[in-house]
């Protein structure tokens, strides 16, 4: 029987995608550096055969940013491999404005799209777990969420609701040549996700406007190369200004029911002790 192969296996969405496949019955290789069924890296082709040997489909996950400068990106040389070994659907977790020129992601996305192969290309919006996981989580932690977002508001997207939709494209016909635009069921400010977060969590947490040098100036602190700091300060930014507000009908389209509330999110996220 053929498998479905989940890059970044351990991740984020990969994980709760495997979890999903493996449940209904669906034979599932995970693919990570570390800790998936096979040892994959993206900079490797040479861990990429043993990785897409007997594959049917495949979740694909470009986790840098920085990679889109590549030419072509390791994601669009991946494609090739993949139809080259006989997988014939692929599922791409991109990301919004992927299909403008210019987007880091933009020619990863198009490499999906002309591929030849039936394929689902997946654009959410920032996720409800980066306050319960990584990215937000310290911070929350300590008490202060600092960001030069302003009051501008994001419909966070669940994690769950990405796999959710990403296990559907994997298994089912109907969502081949789909571009689903995957957000929240509304858009709040990251002032009223603290006070919700510290609702659900009985801690304190605050939200800080800050200015946009003092954080690219703490990022690059942390090591953080000065082109990725760079672009996460722009696109935090670009949350003040309205750019990340819009509503989109995605997980209606693929699963026919609304998008999990932000209020879901952080009463389930709580009760795990992730922000004890």
């Amino acid at each position: 029987m053929k498998h479905t192969l989940i890059l970044a296996g351990t991740g984020k969405t990969g994980r709760r995608v495997a979890s999903r496949l493996t449940s209904a019955g669906h034979p599932v290789r995970t693919a990570a550096r570390t800790g998936g069924d096979v040892h994959f890296d993206l900079d490797d082709a040479a861990t990429w055969p043993a990785a897409l040997d007997g594959v049917a489909a495949a979740y694909l996950v470009e986790p840098s940013l920085e990679a889109g400068a590549e030419h072509p990106p390791r994601i669009a040389r991946l494609v090739a491999a993949a139809v080259a070994a006989g997988v014939r659907r692929l599922v791409l977790l991109s990301a919004p404005g992927a299909d403008v020129e210019g987007h880091p992601l933009h020619t990863t996305d198009l490499a999906v799209r002309t591929s030849g192969v039936e394929w689902t290309v997946l654009r959410p919006n920032w996720f409800s777990q980066n306050f319960s996981e990584d990215f937000w989580l310290p911070a929350v932690r300590g008490g202060t969420l600092a960001l030069p977002t302003g009051q501008g508001r994001v419909p966070f997207i669940d994690a769950e609701d990405i796999a959710d939709v990403a296990a559907a494209a994997l298994t089912e016909d109907r969502h081949a040549g789909q571009v689903y635009a995957l957000t929240g069921p509304r858009a709040i400010s990251f002032g009223e996700a603290a006070e919700l977060i510290a609702t659900a969590s009985g801690r304190p947490l605050r939200y800080v406007d800050t200015a946009p040098d003092d954080f690219l100036q703490q990022q690059l602190s942390y090591g953080i190369p000065q082109t990725a700091a760079e672009r996460l300060t722009q696109l935090l930014v670009s949350i003040s200004t309205g750019g990340h507000e819009d509503l989109h009908d995605g997980v209606q389209r693929a699963l026919g029911r609304a998008p999990r509330r932000f209020e879901d999110f952080v009463v389930e996220a709580a009760a795990t002790g992730c922000w004890s």
